[in-house]
């Protein structure tokens, strides 16, 4: 699909999105025109393109989703609460959509996806936007890119059942994950390493995919 076309017939779209994610408590700005600027049609198929300044989640294929702007923003709101990360570690990239919006405003981003398609097209959708500061894994996002550690931020857009150690392994002092956990029943965490250990609050509720090991091809 033209990266013109919808992207350019759809602003007043777009401006009710951002209207209705400043209702629901989103307030950075940063946040909100790289959502507003980001055209979200690209990263579905064109029969969903109509449907894609909604706040709602889309399927992608696979038995997985692009997730809901108002979850990608507050995500994003959280990851920016102790400053600007530069080192991040993001699980299951997905569409490469959130990849895309954090990119904006993080240094550096190593994303992760075990289906091999997803990241195949992910990656090929951020070429053509001319987003060139994240690195690309066909993997594991359980086990985290260890070698890449420390990060400052783990984001994930999968719900493991209970927080992986591995991953508070691969935190950096100070750094943030900030994940989906639970079966049935989900809470956003976001967990902070300090020098006595790790923080742990709860954020809201939510209903993510789960967490899957292994990987896809």
């Amino acid at each position: 699909m033209s990266q013109l076309g919808i992207g350019m017939t759809s602003q007043r779209t777009r401006e009710r999105l951002i209207q209705r994610l400043m209702e629901q408590g989103i307030t950075r700005l940063e946040v909100l025109e790289a959502i507003r600027s980001m055209p979200r049609h690209l990263f579905v198929d064109e029969a969903l393109a109509h449907r894609s300044y909604e706040d709602t989640a889309l399927p992608i294929g696979y038995g997985q989703t692009l997730s809901q702007p108002y979850m990608v923003a507050k995500m994003s709101e959280l990851a920016l609460a102790a400053g600007r990360p530069k080192r991040v570690l993001e699980l299951g990239s997905g569409s490469g959509y959130q990849t895309a919006i954090l990119a904006s405003l993080v240094d550096e981003i190593c994303a992760i996806e075990r289906i091999k398609p997803l990241l195949d097209r992910a990656r090929k959708q951020l070429r053509a936007l001319k987003i060139r500061n994240v690195r690309w894994r066909h993997g594991d996002g359980l086990e985290g890119w260890a070698s890449e550690a420390p990060f400052d931020l783990i984001l994930g857009a999968a719900a493991p059942e209970r927080l992986p150690q591995t991953l508070l392994d691969q935190l950096a002092p100070g750094g943030r994950l900030i994940l989906p956990v639970g079966g049935r029943r989900q809470k956003l965490i976001m967990v902070t390493a300090c020098e006595e250990g790790f923080t742990e609050e709860m954020v809201e509720e939510v209903n993510f995919v789960p967490m899957i090991s292994g990987t896809s091809r």
